[in-house]
């Protein structure tokens, strides 16, 4: 059983917000471990595409779901939820405190939360949807989504395909929008969550967005997708970053509309980010550079 002395942190936010510095860095001064809440940086491979935490971090901080598992394994929120917990339970007996730094939104409530019980797959409803998926594409069931749950369309990862694939079964299966089967209490956790983000304005966090695609294709960006293309088909690579390249590498699309597509498709997927996080009550809000503000709030919400 978890002890219900220990604390975990949460540190939320958009892609380029700064989270996961000040995550290493909160982690540094709490003596604690670091959970990895972000659906690809789990898999190896992906290291500059998913920004994982640098060599540097990694060997300061003691990290969890960090590329430990193959781009084909099919991981998602569920599994994440019970080997999270697992691993909480050893922790927590030997730690007061554990940061987890992500900006997956599904996976942090999975954390904090658990899911709702939802109903199981109907084979023949789910064949039918992967067949237009199929053939028809991503685009095509992002359009039933919008129409059967307007909501959730408006915060799903559309780089997803097996998440707005189970959305749009789930509406279909039960004549109600997906997002009004997420809504239900949250399971019993037996640790004290703190939920903080990491906030920046808007127009500065674009502008930092864009630095950081041009800092990832000049480490090397476009030679990891080019040894990830042969993979290109599995749920991990429908990614902002991976995806523009595949297509550049198809020859549909040239290099700098590939490089503009990136950037304006993690400006997108930034500003979902914010939108699923600013729904959280619970989240308090800090600047990537308050971190004695940070570390003084958890330290007394935690008392």
């Amino acid at each position: 059983m978890i002890s219900d002395r220990g604390t975990l942190v949460v540190i939320a936010g958009p892609t380029g917000s700064g989270k996961t510095d000040v995550g290493v860095e909160l982690a540094l001064r709490l003596g604690a471990p670091v959970i990895s809440t972000d659906s690809r940086q789990v898999f190896r491979g992906m290291a500059i595409g998913t920004a994982q935490p640098s060599a540097v971090q990694q060997a300061a901080v003691r990290h969890y779901f960090i590329a430990d598992r193959e781009v084909s394994d099919p991981y998602n929120a569920g599994r994440f939820e019970a080997e999270a917990l697992t691993l909480l339970d050893t922790l927590f007996r030997t730690h007061a405190w554990v940061v987890a730094v992500g900006g997956s939104g599904l996976y942090i409530d999975a954390l904090c939360r658990g899911f709702d019980a939802l109903p199981p797959t109907e084979p023949a409803l789910r064949a039918r949807l992967e067949a237009r998926l199929r053939d028809e594409g991503l685009d095509a069931l992002l359009a039933v989504l919008r129409r059967l749950d307007p909501v959730y369309y408006e915060t799903v990862d559309r780089n997803n395909p097996s998440r707005i694939l189970r959305a749009v079964e789930v509406c279909l299966q039960t004549g109600r929008p997906y997002s009004e089967q997420r809504s239900g209490e949250p399971k019993e956790r037996l640790f004290r969550i703190v939920k903080i983000g990491i906030e920046t304005p808007r127009d500065e966090l674009y502008e930092r967005i864009d630095r950081r695609v041009d800092r990832m294709l000049a480490e090397g960006l476009e030679a990891e997708a080019r040894a990830l293309y042969p993979l290109r088909g599995c749920n991990a690579l429908m990614t902002v970053g991976y995806r523009e390249l595949f297509d550049y590498f198809d020859g549909t699309i040239s290099r700098e509309e590939a490089v503009r597509l990136i950037k304006r498709n993690s400006r997108r997927y930034a500003k979902r980010q914010m939108t699923w996080f600013r729904k959280d009550v619970d989240m308090k809000w800090f600047g990537r550079d308050e971190i004695n503000s940070i570390e003084n709030f958890c330290k007394k919400f935690a008392e």
